[in-house]
C-alpha cells in the first residue's frame, strides 16, 4: 500500500522544495512518512473544518497548498488560538503535506494553472525568480469581458478592478494577482495598468483538482478527494 513518503516523493518530483522561496516552510510538516494511506484529502488551506472533514471522511493524509505551519512554536495546546487543528491532526493520526511556492512556480503549477484558466497562450514566467506568468490572449477583448471570464473561471463572488483604459508601456495591459492594497491600485492608476484583484482563494484553488488529478493517476489504489467546506472566505456585500 503506498505510503505518505511514497505520496510526498511524488509531490517533490512535480514540485521539486528547491523552487520555494526563502520565507516558505513547504513539505512534509506533520505525521508519519510509514503510515499507509488510503484516502487523501486535498484542500488549499489546512483550517478547522477540512480537518474534521478528514477526520469524518477516514482519509490519513491531507495535501495542502498553504502550509499548516509557519511560524516556530514552542507549545501546541487547546489554549493557545490555532491550535485546535494541529492537535486534531495528531490525536487522529492526519499526516499532511504543504507545496506552497514551490507549487507556485512549477512548471504545471499554479501559475500556469491559472493562465490556461483565463484563456492565455503562456509566455513564460514574469520575474527571473520565476515568479507569476505572462500571458496572451488570442484576441483582445474588452476588460469588462475579460472582467466576466475572470468572474466565471475563478468561480469567485466578487472583483475588484482598476479600468486603465489603454495599454501599459511594459507590454502586459493587465495584471490579475489577489491580496491588492489599496496603494498597489493608485500604483496601477499611476502606470495606467488594468488590474484585477481574483481573490487569493480564486486564484490558487484550481490547481487543487489539477493536483488531484495527477496524484491519482500516480496511485490508482488510494483515494484522492477534494476538500467540500473550504471555499472562498472573503464575501462580498
Amino acid at each position: 500500500m503506498n505510503t505518505v513518503k511514497d505520496i510526498f516523493e511524488i509531490l517533490c518530483e512535480i514540485a521539486p522544495l528547491e523552487l520555494q522561496l526563502p520565507y516558505d516552510n513547504a513539505g512534509f510538516l506533520i505525521g508519519r512518512a510509514d503510515m499507509p494511506v488510503k484516502k487523501a484529502l486535498l484542500s488549499l488551506d489546512v483550517t478547522d473544518e477540512t480537518v474534521q472533514e478528514a477526520v469524518e471522511s477516514r482519509a490519513q493524509l491531507i495535501v495542502s497548498h498553504h502550509p499548516v505551519i509557519w511560524d516556530e512554536m514552542k507549545s501546541i495546546t487547546d489554549c493557545t488560538p490555532g491550535n485546535k487543528k494541529l492537535l486534531n491532526l495528531f490525536e487522529n493520526g492526519i499526516a499532511v503535506i504543504s507545496m506552497h511556492t514551490n507549487l507556485d512556480m512549477a512548471e504545471g503549477g499554479v501559475n500556469d494553472v491559472l493562465i490556461s484558466l483565463l484563456g492565455a497562450q503562456n509566455e513564460g514566467p514574469f520575474d527571473e525568480e520565476g515568479c507569476g506568468r505572462k500571458g496572451k490572449l488570442e484576441k483582445p477583448v474588452p476588460l469588462n469581458v475579460f472582467l466576466s471570464i475572470c468572474k466565471d473561471k475563478l468561480k469567485t463572488n466578487g472583483l475588484r478592478y482598476f479600468d486603465a483604459g489603454r495599454p501599459a508601456e511594459a507590454g502586459c495591459d493587465t495584471f490579475v494577482t489577489a491580496d491588492v492594497k489599496y496603494s498597489v491600485f493608485l500604483q496601477a492608476r499611476e502606470l495606467g495598468i488594468n488590474l484585477i484583484d481574483g481573490d487569493h482563494f480564486c486564484t490558487e484553488n484550481p490547481i487543487i483538482p489539477v493536483l488531484a488529478q495527477k496524484l491519482q493517476h500516480a496511485f490508482p489504489e488510494t483515494e484522492f478527494v477534494i476538500s467540500k467546506r473550504h471555499d472562498q472566505t472573503a464575501r462580498f456585500f
